[in-house]
């Protein structure tokens, strides 16, 4: 990309060609699957051979960290900071470290994100529900709700380790209620499927059958043994061990022989066995070998490898689900209210499950309570469309579900699939991002105080409409994003996670580090293991569950600065690796994204943060963190600066060059806007309501105020969008100057909605708001090796204005911002549409052309014929 700046100061123009392709990335990202680093200690008869399908070795292998630079990303950049690259090579041990703690209670990382499938409410293939959560300060847990009159002992968890674990995770069951007249199952572990009305265990062929004929034809002789008694197994190696008249307490028991003396005596008792008699023959001396290589006969070893598990014939007990609900009730019914109840060294206390999945956080004054969301088959959402190709370059809509209608009212999933999305379609963008649809209590927040991270907003529909949204934007060729937040959460006991076990440091850090410095919310503890599975669990959900394309991560700064992002920046290196930086949460993007990319590579991530830490776009394998893309939000401040405090003929045209094209090392990985929601929400101003202001009537004052305003707001999304990185995002409604802020409901308006709306009837007769939408329509389409030239300037036109080209030839106006379809002047004639070069040096080019250049206006030409000179 070629930008030639030439004076006056307010003209700009620049090039885009073919030797630069516009807009073609791509990213890979590597990820191991880690396996357990367990070790067993043992020896054996002969060397231990290395298993052909012995499993992958941790990527905490030499051989991996071979391939892993902690400082890469400074040494290609020529980076030289001793306390940086110090810092950088001490996080990435740390992390090592951290993922061996992960991986004594994780087989992998996989399993780590997967925790969703474990916690929470889950049903049972054996006519049950499971009921999982992490509480670790409390000392009794129930379930409480309508399906038990909100009785706090008659759903409790078992006493001892049948109830809880020493990490703290309660464990509930909650068993179907068998009808009236029905009897228990034959077979204990009976399972049910629930989907389908029959299954193989409706056949009529009764589970004796069934394992009887997997005697016959899976097991071999000798090998189909049918325990009468779980101890049966204990019993007969007591038996062999002592003998049939063995010690019965401790005090007849003697004292045992060593393994070493009892394995000789082994060896002298069965002396006259054959060689393969040995051929499992382990005995512990202390040296260290992979679990994986045991020794084994081979021919075992290949007859064990053919066999199938014998899963096929415990299947065919499976019964339907009109077996099931023939013969049970179900413990829970769908749309059931629920909470958990604890008891604590406070007192009892109930809350909203962390994992619930739907909640209705303030229904009608009510206490807040969780919903079981388990609709029967027939009405469960059924996904009917795949995932869309990522575009090489990404056109975001950013929007959010409730104030997208046109009545002041909270606009629902189904209202914004039918109304909205069509919208985005058509003006051709190709992704849209949504912001406040996970669960929060307080509207008025945007939904940027999460309340209840696995939840999408009741307020606005069922999980099921939200998937019926996400599945007909896909339909219509749009990726999904999320504005997730993971950088602090609500401070809200009844609904959120605060003091979720009756103590303050269950989810959160304990003390100042605890709470935001300003926002009064609350930080997570992002070195702690539980907290992490819940974490980074909940990415894995959003993309499993509802098949989202990818999330923003929200004010990054907030949670990797312990100062949350509030303290002056300077750009120096020392403010990356200072006291105030947080090391765990760094560690955590960093898993976020390895797992993500890994799990989901389709999946694209975007960072958010205001003090552009270093290697945000970098391989987490070189000392990045890992994303796909970063925001550029210097550019939505400088516009704004630019319009509400300096005179149109102070533009810098340098600073607009420099802001918008951003670290030009990371170009290709920047998203950029002119504005988003932050400008019409956050108390301020959309750039529309500056632009056009009050305007009276017909007065030339109104009408001069109206064309400056049209011509800075087509010249100003024009150039951000062009000039860019390969990422460009706008909000609801500012393509067509939305020209009314957004305020939600508060005290402060008397709970009003008047401004929590789009106003989509401005865009039914022609005006000001149809041609800049017209205008944006087009700008969408439009990427490729052209030529743009912009005049900023407020009354400075120019008949001919040079700019230097590469290429001689004929070139031809595609884009025309002052056309009077788009509410311009129409000051270019038709005859200068098309622009011939002539042989001059301007700009280090040999060639230049003579362009009309009006004022405030944007002229985009495509080279239409090359000229042979």
């Amino acid at each position: 990309m070629i930008f030639n700046l030439t004076l006056p100061t307010h003209c700009l123009s620049l090039v885009l060609n073919d030797k630069y392709p516009s807009f073609h990335f791509q990213i890979k990202t590597q990820f191991q699957t880690i396996k357990s680093p367990n070790k067993l200690k043992c020896s054996a008869s002969k060397q231990p051979q290395k298993q052909q399908n012995e499993p992958r070795q941790s990527d905490n292998s030499s051989t991996n960290d071979k391939r892993v630079d902690p400082v890469g990303f400074l040494t290609r950049l020529g980076i030289t900071h001793k306390a940086f690259s110090q810092f950088l090579r001490e996080r990435h041990k740390a992390l090592k470290e951290r993922k061996d703690e992960i991986f004594e209670r994780f087989m992998n990382l996989k399993e780590l994100a997967s925790g969703h499938e474990l916690l929470g409410m889950h049903r049972h293939p054996q006519h049950r529900i499971d009921f999982i959560e992490w509480a670790p300060g409390a000392r009794y847990c129930a379930l409480v709700g309508d399906f038990n009159d909100w009785s706090p002992t008659e759903n409790s968890a078992r006493e001892g380790h049948l109830g809880h674990d020493d990490y703290g995770y309660w464990f509930i069951v909650l068993d179907d209620k068998l009808r009236d007249g029905e009897e228990q199952d034959d077979l204990y572990f009976q399972q049910y499927n629930y989907a389908d009305d029959f299954d193989k265990g409706d056949g009529g062929v009764s589970a004796e059958e069934v394992f009887q004929r997997a005697n016959d034809e899976y097991w071999e002789p000798g090998e189909e043994r049918t325990l009468k008694s779980r101890y049966e197994v204990a019993f007969k190696l007591y038996e062999k061990i002592f003998g049939p008249n063995g010690p019965q307490t401790m005090e007849e028991l003697e004292e045992i022989p060593d393994a070493e003396t009892r394995y000789k005596a082994y060896r002298e008792q069965h002396k006259d066995k054959p060689p393969e008699f040995f051929r499992y023959d382990v005995v512990d001396s202390g040296k260290e070998y992979d679990i994986y290589n045991v020794v084994d006969d081979p021919i075992s070893r290949e007859k064990f490898r053919k066999k199938k598990p014998p899963l096929a014939y415990w299947f065919e007990t499976r019964k339907g689900r009109k077996a099931w609900m023939k013969k049970y009730s179900p413990c829970l019914p769908h749309g059931s209210k629920y909470r958990v109840y604890f008891n604590t060294p406070d007192g009892p206390l109930e809350r909203v499950p962390a994992w619930a999945t739907y909640v209705l956080p303030d229904e009608e004054g009510n206490q807040p309570c969780a919903v079981h969301w388990e609709p029967p088959p027939e009405s469960a959402y059924k996904w009917k469309n795949k995932h869309p190709k990522t575009p090489k370059a990404l056109r975001i809509y950013e929007c959010h579900v409730g104030i997208s209608g046109l009545e002041s009212k909270i606009t629902s999933f189904n209202e914004f699939t039918e109304k909205t999305l069509p919208h985005i379609k058509e003006l051709g963008y190709n992704a849209i991002q949504l912001f406040g649809v996970i669960e929060h209590k307080d509207y008025f927040t945007a939904g940027y105080r999460v309340t209840n991270m696995y939840a999408v907003s009741s307020r606005y529909g069922t999980p099921d409409d939200f998937k019926r949204l996400v599945d007909e934007a896909h339909g219509l060729g749009l990726l999904v994003f999320l504005d997730i937040v993971h950088s602090y959460s609500a401070a809200d006991e009844m609904v959120g996670l605060l003091h979720f076990d009756g103590t303050n440091d269950c989810y959160f850090h304990t003390g100042k580090r605890g709470h935001h410095k300003y926002w009064g919310t609350r930080m997570f503890k992002y070195g702690d293991v539980d907290v992490l599975q819940y974490l980074l669990s909940n990415l894995n959900w959003w993309a499993e569950e509802y098949q989202i394309d990818g999330f923003q991560f929200h004010s990054l700064s907030s949670m990797i600065y312990t100062h949350n992002g509030f303290a002056t920046f300077t750009g120096d290196f020392e403010e990356y690796c200072n006291q105030y930086v947080d090391r765990d949460a760094l560690m955590y993007l960093i898993m976020a994204n390895d797992i993500l990319h890994a799990l989901h590579p389709h999946l694209i991530t975007i960072a958010e943060d205001v003090t552009y830490y270093p290697g945000l776009c970098e391989p987490t394998s070189q000392g990045g963190l890992g994303f796909d893309y970063y925001v550029n939000l210097s550019a939505s401040e400088m516009w704004l600066n630019f319009l509400e405090n300096i005179p149109d003929d102070k533009w810098s045209m340098s600073k607009i060059v420099r802001t918008l094209t951003g670290n030009k090392l990371h170009a290709d990985k920047m998203l950029l806007y002119a504005e988003n929601h932050n400008q019409s929400i956050s108390g301020g101003r959309s750039f529309a309501e500056i632009l056009f202001g009050e305007r009276d009537g017909q007065s030339p004052e109104s009408t001069d105020l109206l064309l400056r305003g049209l011509s800075l707001h087509k010249l100003i999304r024009l150039i951000t969008f062009t000039i860019g990185g390969h990422a460009y995002l706008n909000f609801m409604g500012n393509e067509f100057g939305h020209p009314k802020r957004v305020e939600f409901p508060t005290a402060s308006n008397n709970f009003s909605s008047e401004l929590a709306n789009r106003s989509w009837d401005l865009l039914k007769d022609q005006g000001l708001h149809y041609d800049l939408l017209s205008f944006d329509k087009v700008v969408s389409y439009m990427r490729g090796p052209l030529l743009f030239v912009f005049n900023f300037h407020p009354t400075k036109s120019y008949e001919t204005y040079s700019v230097g080209v590469e290429e001689a030839g004929e070139y031809q106006i595609i884009i025309n911002t002052d056309e009077e379809k788009y509410g311009g002047r129409n000051t270019i004639s038709s005859k200068q549409y098309l622009q011939r070069s002539v042989r001059k040096r301007i700009d280090g080019l040999q060639d230049c052309l003579h362009l009309p250049l009006p004022s405030r206006t944007a002229q985009v030409y495509k080279l239409s014929r090359i000229l042979r000179m």
